[in-house]
This record gives structure tokens, sequence and C-alpha cells, in this order.
């Protein structure tokens, strides 16, 4: 099989069991949103978290080509997984979880500390972006109702996994400073 197909010369790209539409489209930025997110976990996997984290960040990866097959794939297919209520669960058991190990917050913070949790930083932003797309893409059309609570609390997720990086690191978080 072939890296290429060029398909998508012309600027155009297929859906899953749908038709070819422009790479420009809110659906495809959704769904390339959304691998921007899972891309920037990749590279805070690759800069060494503890092995629990890195375990629970290896399965957010895996949820995000659910997220990504569900947006690009408009059209009812049993072939198709799809984002549930049971992905946002699993979210909010990490992030319950990761909390009872986190001080709470006293005051804003500022992204970074360790290089792990500057990029989880990154990730987190990179997936509020992809929510504001599919808040958008939901305005025009019919999207899993699942998708958007699921990245709501991914958002969430990363802010505290990017604490408890630095927490189990030993590293205090980064302490904005009101002018």
């Amino acid at each position: 099989m072939k890296i290429y197909t060029r398909t998508g010369d012309t600027g155009e790209t297929g859906l899953f069991g749908g038709p070819r539409v422009r790479k420009d489209v809110l659906r495809v930025e959704a769904y390339g949103t959304a691998d921007e997110c899972n891309s920037a976990i990749g590279v805070a996997r690759a800069a060494g978290p503890e092995p629990t984290l890195d375990a629970v960040l290896a399965e957010v990866q895996n949820q995000l080509f659910v997220v990504g097959a569900d947006l690009a794939s408009p059209n009812d297919s049993p072939y198709i997984p799809r984002v549930s209520a049971a992905m946002t669960a699993f979210l909010e058991a990490q992030i319950d979880a990761m909390e009872t190990e986190l001080a709470p917050l006293q005051q804003f913070i500022l992204p970074g500390g360790t290089i792990v949790a500057a990029y989880l930083h990154l990730a987190r932003t990179i997936c509020r972006r992809a929510e504001r797309v599919v808040v958008s893409l939901a305005a025009e059309e019919a999207i899993n109702p699942e998708l958007l609570p699921y990245l709501n609390r991914l958002s969430d997720f990363l802010f505290v996994a990017a604490r408890i990086a630095n927490a189990r690191a030993g590293v205090d978080d980064v302490p904005w400073r009101k002018p």
C-alpha cells in the first residue's frame, strides 16, 4: 500500500463512507485538530512521563483515534467506532484519581514546569480548539452527541495530567503573577 494516492491533490478528501469534500470544511478541520491534539500528547509521551501517567496517555491517544474516526464518518456504520459516554467516564475517573494527589489550586497557573507538563498544556489548548471547531460543526451538521462532552472533559484531563506530571517529578506548577 502506497502512502500517497494523489486523490487529495486538488484540495479534496474522502470521508469514511461519505462523499469527497474540500479539505477546509469544518468536519475535516475538526478531525484534523483532534489529530493535532493526539500528536501533542505523543510528544509529551516521548518526553518521558512516569509509567503510570504514560499508560493513561496511551489510552487517551487510542481514544482520540476513535474521535477522529467518529468525526470523519458522517454516516452510520457498524464498522466505525464511536465516542461513548464510557470514554468520558474514563477521563473523569482519571481526573478524580489524579486530583487526590494534588493540592487544590489557590491561583491560576501558567503552562510549564516539566517538559512533559508543558507539552500536555499544549495538547490541552489544541483540544480546546478542537472543541470549538466541533461546536461550529454541530451548528451545521448532526454529530455524535457524545463528542462535545468527551472533548470538554479531555481538556480538563490534560490540565490535571500536566499538574500531575509536575507533581510526580517534584516540580512546582508555574504560578501566574498578577501585574
